[in-house]
């Protein structure tokens, strides 16, 4: 194994993210043999093939192309972590990185080998995609739906899992109930999930999708739209001073779905406060993680 490959070692103490699923693999020497030998190995490219139902089904080109030319100069520093399949492997994370050493031409890649268990692998694939926030809104409920229907975990059994607050889990299933038309914005980034959150209760979601993208709407001025269509609604809505708390909580709303935390924003005219409320050491260590713009 060349020094280029370095198998990086989490600090002890706070959340240990996918450690805790994977194992300890720091101290795991290289290991040589075919696909029923476990550890850190070298693998032909050939002999990897993707999982056919991984949660990421959307890869950016661009990003994938920068990402190849990162490998093609330095290497693949961080090894692919795959399971036995006959005399091949299959990939449970790091897909993305595959496709882009692929594309640099590379002939053999490190990886991680696990004898892991559909469940299991499912499970490190969603933590270690959410982890990296490769995934769009649909395709994370999609994979907790999975869980839940194929494997019956609950939704506070997938906070726990993924270190997301339990309505997080909640709002991203409740994403799947919007048509397809408006779940395909979302996947393919058109449209946020905080404008998609605000389309579930309108009547006519897919109509009001299509007004949000030709205006350009931001998620505030959607839910105003939403509550515009719903005439009986209407009156409920506060005015004057209170449309300056109606914007702190759509603020709320939108950190809340991208942190997957509960947020608390008590703003005031000479300033205020943002807090983030977390349940876990392991929600406390991704917050810092996201914070000093580290890259699990």
């Amino acid at each position: 194994m060349s020094d280029d490959v370095p198998v990086r070692k989490r600090p002890s103490g706070l959340g240990r993210g996918l450690s805790s699923l994977l194992g300890e693999v720091a101290q795991e020497a290289p290991v040589a043999g075919g696909a029923g030998r476990s550890g850190l190995q070298m693998v032909p490219v050939v002999s990897i093939e993707p999982h056919p139902r991984q949660p990421r089904r959307h890869f950016d080109e661009d990003s994938l192309a920068e990402l190849a030319a990162s490998i093609k100069a330095r290497g693949l520093i961080q090894p692919i972590v795959v399971r036995p399949q006959g005399d091949r492997y299959q990939i449970v994370a790091g897909e993305r990185r595959w496709r882009a050493a692929q594309r640099a031409q590379l002939h053999e890649v490190p990886v991680i080998v696990r004898a892991f268990d559909e469940l299991e692998t499912l499970e490190v694939s969603i933590v270690e995609n959410i982890q990296r926030q490769d995934l769009n809104a649909i395709e994370e409920a999609d994979a907790y739906k999975r869980l839940i229907d194929e494997f019956g975990h609950t939704q506070e059994a997938l906070a726990k899992l993924v270190h997301k607050s339990r309505s997080h889990v909640a709002n991203l299933l409740r994403l799947l109930d919007l048509p397809e038309q408006v779940r395909t914005l979302v996947a393919a980034g058109d449209l946020s999930m905080g404008h998609a959150r605000a389309l579930i209760p309108a009547e006519d979601p897919e109509a009001l999708a299509d007004e949000v993208l030709r205006r350009g709407l931001s998620v505030r001025e959607t839910e105003k739209l939403v509550r515009a269509a719903k005439p009986r609604q209407a009156g409920s809505a506060r005015s004057g001073g209170g449309a300056a708390n109606a914007d702190i909580e759509a603020l709320e709303r939108q950190l809340g779905d991208m942190l997957g935390l509960r947020v608390k924003i008590a703003h005031r005219s000479d300033g205020g406060v943002v807090a983030l409320g977390y349940s876990s050491l392991d929600q406390l260590d991704m917050i810092c993680q996201r914070l000093s713009g580290e890259r699990i």
